[in-house]
């Protein structure tokens, strides 16, 4: 264990259920947590520093705590086509 993960767990407990941490019970990460800087180990296993329940965060989509992940780009900008035709008629652009 890193000086990093003692830190970052210091006084967190393993129960039935999990790890307990001031009064979370934390599931470990899952496969799609591979890779994340927030990944810090206990005790031989994984465990995300941000939130007590990966699965959670990524059942929806991606997980927002997930470093190593890169948000989708949004798609080009919608133009209002009147306001296009009247920079067309300029000479704009």
């Amino acid at each position: 264990m890193n000086a990093k993960s003692a830190q970052t767990f210091s006084g967190a407990v393993m129960t039935s259920e999990g790890m307990a941490y001031k009064g979370a019970v934390f599931s470990p990460v899952i496969d799609k947590c591979e890779g994340c800087s927030r990944i810090r180990d206990f005790e031989g296993h994984a465990y995300c520093s941000s939130y007590s329940a990966p699965q959670a965060k990524w059942s929806l989509g991606d997980c927002n705590f997930a470093t190593h992940v890169r948000a989708a780009q949004a798609s080009q900008a919608k133009v209002n086509p009147l306001k296009a035709s009247k920079r067309a008629a300029k000479g704009g652009r």
